[in-house]
């Protein structure tokens, strides 16, 4: 419910403010260890100005999630991990799962607990939908925290008919997007419905964004830096399997409810 300021003396409404309760969208940096030096420096060698993927963020809001680690030390390195989150172009607003003196400490560096996470619409286990950076790994996968069902609505499909160069970035909000010519290094392209590029896709591509488990991605020629489904993400440092590089091929999530992001070839 809106609040509004108090009346003025003279019986009007202030116009200065009006607060409204809002919905945002943060992802989770679901922490392993909390040997922060560790976090930061994996945090750094994938996303920050020297790493693999410099530019995968952009001031992004972020919530540490140390409820999947195994111990809570007494004395937290925040500091090195405030500073490669920066970096990193992540902006850390809450943290969740510390205890009360390691809470206390991260309230004073400006950090709010975060709430329960929300679930992924249509998930029934008991997992819940979060961040995670995976360092162990040779392909970085994330999944971004989806925001509460909305009000469906139809949308007509966005369609490009001229390639994106890079740096150029296309949202088509509500439904499809459909590419008709190259989507260059650098360049995103990002729909709450599918995405189908009938060209060589070889910038990111970012499909059911607002939570669609069902989207996928189409293209002719496969060659992308980065593919995500409902938050979902991989980039591809390390070079697909020969029968999608370059090919015609799918990206979808598995069924089996467990949220894995498979790539294969469209078949004929």
């Amino acid at each position: 419910m809106p609040v509004t300021p108090a009346v003025a003396p003279s019986g009007a409404l202030s116009p200065s403010f009006e607060l409204k309760s809002a919905q945002l969208n943060l992802l989770t940096l679901l922490l392993r260890s909390n040997d922060l030096a560790i976090v930061a420096a994996d945090l750094m060698k994938s996303f920050g100005p020297k790493g693999e993927n410099p530019e995968f963020f952009d001031s992004d809001g972020i919530v540490i999630d140390f409820s999947e680690s195994e111990i809570c030390l007494p004395h937290l390195q925040w500091e090195v991990l405030l500073a490669a989150l920066s970096a990193c172009k992540l902006v850390p607003v809450a943290a969740r799962g510390l205890d009360a003196a390691n809470l206390a400490v991260a309230q004073r560096l400006g950090l709010i607990e975060a709430p329960p996470e929300l679930r992924r619409p249509g998930v029934t286990d008991t997992k819940t939908a979060s961040s995670e950076v995976l360092t162990a790994t040779d392909t970085v996968v994330k999944s971004v925290p989806s925001p509460m069902p909305q009000e469906a609505y139809a949308a007509p499909t966005l369609v490009l008919t001229k390639p994106l160069r890079s740096g150029q970035k296309v949202y088509a909000r509500g439904g499809d997007l459909v590419a008709l010519a190259m989507v260059n290094r650098g360049a995103e392209v990002i729909a709450d419905g599918n995405i189908h590029v009938y060209a060589p896709l070889r910038g990111k591509a970012m499909a059911g964004a607002r939570g669609n488990t069902s989207a996928r991605i189409f293209s002719l020629c496969l060659e992308p830096e980065l593919v995500s489904i409902a938050g979902v993400y991989r980039t591809t440092e390390k070079e697909l399997s020969r029968d999608v590089l370059g090919q015609p091929a799918q990206v979808r999530l598995s069924d089996d409810g467990k949220e894995n992001l498979i790539i294969e070839p469209l078949k004929s």
